[in-house]
């Protein structure tokens, strides 16, 4: 009878780390996923590409190029960004692909850590064109926010063109699951059941490196991107999200 239960016991136990193990995707709102494009659990050291520029024109990795990116290690199965504090600019790390309608899944976190001078801790997802931004997804301790990143003629630089926001608490320290969905002109930004939307005509060019940013401190894992397929729900779902419609 204890020979018995014994098995029962392994069972059960082998049952609920399969249930861990196989935890369902974070639903998509606008696509659905196809083809796996990308994949990186940083379980091993990696070594980037020392390409002068920094929006496109590799593949790959890219960081640690100078101070000005901060210093970006691989720890523990995670990608951890420092910012440099005299040097008044967040750690920067970018991944080189040319792509274009894409769901991207990660998990970030803010590191709590004296802010030693700047003005709050925060994580962005960036997408690039050939020489600059295209559009951001940036949670901090407040929450999550999104926006296009446009061409001004006055100074030639991009300037934000707000999505929108949503409130919700972003602890120090605990990781957060932050999808982005691109296709066509649209991007949809999800953390914690919460999104924005937006439209922009920037939003749909060819796009080269996906970019993430630490301000003061931060790590990233389970870095995943999935070619993005259409969603036949995604009217009904839009009209669910808060200014969606």
């Amino acid at each position: 009878m204890k020979h018995y239960h014994a098995i029962i016991c392994v069972m059960l136990g082998a049952f609920a780390f399969s249930a861990v193990a196989e935890d369902p995707l974070p639903k998509t709102l606008m696509t659905q996923r196809g083809k796996l494009l990308v994949s990186e659990e940083f379980g091993k050291p990696i070594e980037p590409v020392k390409h002068p520029g920094f929006a496109s024109g590799y593949s790959g990795w890219r960081f640690n190029v100078s101070t000005k990116g901060g210093q970006w290690d691989v720890v523990n199965g995670t990608l951890k960004g420092v910012e440099i504090a005299e040097s008044n600019h967040p750690a920067t790390a970018c991944y080189g692909m040319v792509f274009k309608d894409v769901v991207i899944q990660c998990e970030l976190r803010l590191h709590n850590v004296p802010l030693d001078g700047r003005k709050n801790r925060y994580m962005q997802i960036r997408a690039t064109n050939v020489k600059d931004y295209v559009a951001t997804t940036v949670i901090d301790e407040r929450g999550l926010r999104a926006q296009a990143d446009d061409d001004n003629p006055a100074t030639g630089r991009t300037k934000p063109v707000p999505f929108g926001s949503v409130a919700l608490p972003v602890q120090l320290g605990e990781w957060q699951t932050v999808l982005v969905e691109i296709k066509g002109n649209e991007m949809v930004s999800t953390l914690g059941g919460k999104s924005v939307v937006g439209t922009h005509p920037r939003v749909g060019n060819e796009k080269h490196c996906i970019m993430f940013v630490a301000g003061v401190e931060g790590s990233v894992r389970h870095f995943r991107v999935w070619e993005a397929l259409p969603n036949a729900d995604w009217p009904k779902n839009k009209a669910g999200i808060s200014g969606g419609k």
